[in-house]
């Protein structure tokens, strides 16, 4: 008996199987002829730990059953191409082979380790978006699984108009419940987007301030505000947002110099049209042979709205409010009672005052620094410094002789990212390129950093550069053949029968060149010869098949070939058992390959152990989101988070019975009744009824 994924407990009277009263795409492992039924593709960790995989108890059922004269433990084979994963390949434990025990796993095997797709009849067969086997559904780009991208309507533009006064300008106005929203600057420049409500709060980059880069609630979302600052990047900045909003939000650009436009674009719901049933419609009338019911006449309130005070005020400079408190006290002695007793519909209007109006103290207001004005060596960078005030919980600019009595900050400064690289010579001239004659000659010339790493020629002085290149003559060469040693010599191009040995034959004159016969003679030198090391004898050698494609589109994957043992004699080659070449290196059969990135994963940690061993408890674990080079990352989709706790252990705890623990006095309920278990006599002489007594204890008082 194993417990499922919600907290069922199953068995299979048949061994191992799908059970046929269960609903498809549930994974199955069998351990000792019980079935655990876990649902994979949901809640993969709710099987036992201690669970065996379903292929290697498949594979397990042959451990019985001879193979070519003997038996053989077997256990699952995964190395196959991946039209054979839906086969039980099994190999011999302790043995280099593997035998197809089976054309087909039971239906609900996984296709491989750590996949979700299952073999159903012999294939494999992938997870839709609706969590069902097959159904080929996926998510359109309203979000919606199956959608046919109707339920939703994508709304995209482009702001290329030419502005000329610097300060603020309107791009595009974002509606209520706008999603998937997408404002970005098309190439970098020294402008900036600005985003506020239309009730005039500021959200990002409001009243001349230039916020950093990061994350901004607004709008009933959260926006994320990106201002690339790489030496090389030539992307712009932009918002980013899932929404829904819930107000029309404006965005505006801060215009310094020439726009080079901006792109922005949202997902908005699909207008339904309205029902024949309106809100707001008067009641239907009654019939004339009906009168409307008279309503009881009130009873006198009880209870009533006093006025307690007022709030502290919501600043303490610069114009804050405070309001009004009401609390619900009873007519007859004027205490405080609970607010439901109330009538909520009666309760005053909170009053709104002014208060603590005196300005706050003004402050300088830094910006970031501007990029260095050279990629290396000495350079300049700028800053906005501003004189700013605070009143009524916004950010004013003020004259700078408000901010008189502070040190104002430094608004350029020297920068320098790094030295600049320089050349160097990293090789002597080699010889000339040729025997005799004019040829050319080269070295090496890099271009190095200040810390003597190689990098790209650009970063250093192109008009300093030294030559790598120059002409060398070796004087006038004689007409003659000259030939290269024999290739393979002294062997053949066969280790056994009938080969060749080769070598290069050339014509020399005044410049390398293949010249006419007559250049040189008519006697040419063979460039080809038959040679022969005796008849084959029979050899045992591993032979590879081609790479299958990579298993994983993006991220760690493997790929697998076929390696065969093969004999090679005069008349072909014959198929031999893998192990008549144990005595030589395998070739791999499986190897590691990756594509390209996937991005951020969720990554989690082994289950603790379970807080407790009976009547319930819970493990835990650490689930975290990483990118591919194995570092925090926020860019996971939080609707496909591992959980990180669950229940464990809901077996009832069993007292240990001790076989020497007896009642000895014919009367033991009467001593229980009595409440005599707490003396040693009568512990001692109940011993069976005192013992059941202390372990029924903690059951009743939890139910009490």
């Amino acid at each position: 008996m194993h417990q499922r994924a919600d907290g069922l407990c199953l068995s299979d009277p048949r061994g191992y199987g799908i059970r046929p009263d269960l609903p498809a795409g549930l994974f199955v492992s069998v351990e000792n002829k019980c079935m655990c039924v876990c649902l994979f593709m949901v809640h993969p960790q709710a099987c036992h730990p201690s669970s065996r995989h379903i292929r290697a108890v498949q594979c397990s059922s042959y451990n019985n059953q001879p193979f070519m004269g003997r038996l053989y433990e077997w256990e699952p084979f995964d190395e196959v191409p991946g039209d054979q994963r839906c086969e039980l390949n099994c190999r011999a434990i302790g043995f280099r082979f593997y035998v197809r025990q089976s054309d087909r796993v039971i239906d609900g095997t996984p296709c491989g380790q750590n996949d979700t797709s299952l073999c159903v009849a012999g294939k494999c067969t992938s997870l839709g978006c609706d969590e069902y086997l097959g159904s080929g559904k996926v998510m359109d780009k309203c979000g919606l699984c199956g959608g046919d991208n109707t339920s939703c309507r994508l709304v995209s533009g482009v702001f290329k108009h030419s502005l000329s006064k610097i300060g603020y300008h309107k791009i595009v106005e974002i509606p209520e419940g706008a999603t998937k929203i997408n404002v970005t600057e098309m190439v970098k420049s020294r402008n900036y987007l600005a985003l506020r409500s239309r009730s005039g709060r500021s959200i990002i980059n409001g009243n001349w301030a230039i916020d950093r880069p990061g994350k901004y609630e607004g709008g009933g979302t959260m926006f994320t505000y990106r201002r690339p600052n790489e030496i090389r990047s030539t992307a712009g900045e932009s918002f980013l947002a899932e929404g829904p909003t819930n107000e029309i939000l404006d965005v505006y650009m801060i215009f310094q110099q020439p726009n080079p436009g901006v792109h922005y674009e949202y997902v908005l719901p699909s207008e339904k049209p309205a029902g024949p049933q309106q809100e707001g419609q008067d009641p239907p009338p009654l019939p004339d042979n009906q009168v409307p019911v008279v309503q009881p006449p009130r009873r006198p309130r009880e209870h009533n709205w006093k006025l307690a005070g007022a709030t502290e005020c919501s600043a303490s400079c610069g114009k804050g409010f405070r309001y009004s408190i009401f609390h619900c006290v009873s007519r007859l002695n004027h205490l405080q009672v609970s607010d439901a007793l109330c009538d909520s519909s009666s309760r005053p209007t909170p009053q709104e005052e002014a208060c603590n109006l005196q300005p706050c103290p003004a402050f300088w207001d830094i910006g970031e620094w501007s990029e260095c004005s050279k990629t290396c060596g000495l350079g300049m960078q700028h800053r906005q410094v501003l004189c700013r005030q605070i009143y009524a919980n916004r950010t004013l600019n003020v004259h700078t002789s408000r901010c008189r009595d502070l040190e104002r900050p430094e608004i350029a400064s020297t920068c320098q990212l790094k030295i600049c690289s320089e050349w160097q010579i990293r090789s002597e001239w080699t010889p000339c390129s040729v025997p005799c004659g004019p040829g050319q000659r080269s070295r090496e010339v890099r271009c190095v950093s200040n810390v003597g790493d190689f990098v790209p020629d650009e970063e250093c002085n192109m008009n300093l550069r030294p030559v790598d290149v120059e002409n060398c003559d070796r004087g006038p060469c004689a007409k003659s053949w000259f030939y290269t040693e024999w290739v393979c010599s002294p062997q053949c191009s066969a280790e056994c029968g009938m080969g060749v040995r080769t070598r290069g034959v050339l014509c020399l004159t005044n410049h390398i060149s293949s010249l006419p016969l007559e250049g040189c003679g008519n006697e040419r030198p063979a460039d080809s010869q038959v040679c022969n090391n005796g008849p084959c004898e029979n050899r045992i050698e591993w032979f590879t098949g081609p790479w299958s494609q990579c298993s994983a589109e993006c991220g760690a994957g493997s790929q697998q070939r076929s390696v065969v043992c093969l004999m090679k004699a005069d008349e072909g080659f014959t198929i031999m058992p893998p192990y008549e070449c144990s005595s030589l290196d395998r070739p791999l059969s499986q190897q590691s390959c990756n594509l390209k990135a996937c991005g951020a994963k969720w990554y989690h940690t082994d289950w603790s152990a379970c807080s407790k061993t009976c009547e319930g408890g819970f493990r835990v674990r650490e689930v975290r989101c990483l990118s591919d080079d194995m570092l925090s990352s926020e860019g996971c989709d939080e609707q496909l988070k591992p959980p990180g706790k669950e229940n464990c252990s809901p077996e009832p705890c069993v007292p240990h019975i001790d076989e020497n623990c007896r009642d000895k006095y014919f009367n033991c309920n009467v001593v229980v009744q009595a409440r005599l278990c707490v003396y040693d006599y009568y512990k001692t002489t109940c011993c069976a009824s005192c013992s059941r007594l202390t372990h029924r204890q903690p059951i009743h008082r939890g139910r009490s």
